[in-house]
């Protein structure tokens, strides 16, 4: 019983560990990638502006629609 606990007690410090490992590889990828490598006409940058709003706009229709149907039911 003894061991049980003892390793019941070590879970959420093994959880701790794995996701601070995991974060700070993705913050190692985000630090890696954070200034581009080539360079981008004004025009490209409104281009990937306006997909991004378009991707804002699609997603916030995706949770309506969700919200809409569970609300129905």
């Amino acid at each position: 019983m003894n061991m049980f606990l003892k390793r019941l007690k070590s879970i959420p410090a093994w959880l701790n560990k794995f996701f601070a490992r995991r974060f700070e590889k993705i913050a190692e990828i985000n630090r890696k990638y954070r200034t581009p490598r080539i360079a981008m006409t004004p025009m490209t940058r409104v281009a990937l502006l306006l997909l991004r709003i378009y991707l804002l706009l699609l997603v916030a229709i995706l949770f309506y629609k969700f919200f809409t149907i569970i609300m129905v039911k």
